[in-house]
């Protein structure tokens, strides 16, 4: 089985890119949604979070995100510390998944893959680029946010030129048409890679 890490900046358009690689066969493992489930479920890390944040941290039994956010991506030491607590507990899950895969293709995706020490799990990693515009607009779209907090998050992850450095494949995502394409080829590289 092969492991591939894919990350690329907040508004990258990573999760299309996913979406075309599952299309191709790929399973996928999306490491935010996976970590939101297990800060909902984890009676050890919803402990740990109250204690970092506080009672605030949960309203009615539900993630107040909003809350956390609003600190995390202000303060660099707290964001190590909510990273510090959930990655491990996310890369135990993705350890349990792995071993229920049965494709031979297994995306790991991760915005912050090299941040959180992810990547070194993986066999090989793809990185997703787009311009700056695209990224500031899919975010304010999607999350309903300011530039000025998507200016927040993205100081917080590293710049594509280090991911870029890192990584095996680089998909430039500005055109469905030319990023199916990437992806495709990509895909079928990977798939002539024997297996270690």
């Amino acid at each position: 089985m092969k492991i591939i890490g894919l990350t690329g900046g907040i508004g990258s358009g990573k999760s299309t890119v996913l979406q075309l690689f599952s299309n191709l066969g790929a399973t996928v493992y999306i490491a935010d949604v996976e970590a939101k489930k297990l800060m909902h479920t984890n009676k050890e890390l919803i402990k740990q979070l109250i204690a970092l944040f506080g009672s605030k941290a949960y309203i009615n039994n539900e993630l107040n995100r909003k809350y956390i956010s609003s600190i995390v991506f202000k303060d660099k030491n707290k964001l190590e510390e909510l990273n510090k607590l959930v990655h491990p507990k996310v890369q135990e899950h993705f350890a349990e998944f792995v071993k229920k895969c049965k494709t031979n293709l297994v995306i790991y995706e991760s915005a912050i893959l090299f941040e959180s020490g992810s990547s070194k799990m993986c066999d090989l990693i793809i990185t997703v680029i787009a311009n700056f515009e695209d990224k500031m607009n899919r975010i304010m779209k999607r999350d309903g946010v300011s530039k000025q907090q998507v200016l927040d998050r993205m100081k917080n992850q590293f710049e594509d030129d280090f991911k870029m450095k890192k990584s095996n494949f680089v998909i430039r995502n500005h055109k469905l048409k030319s990023t199916t394409i990437q992806v495709s080829t990509i895909y079928d590289l990977i798939a002539a890679i024997p297996e270690s």
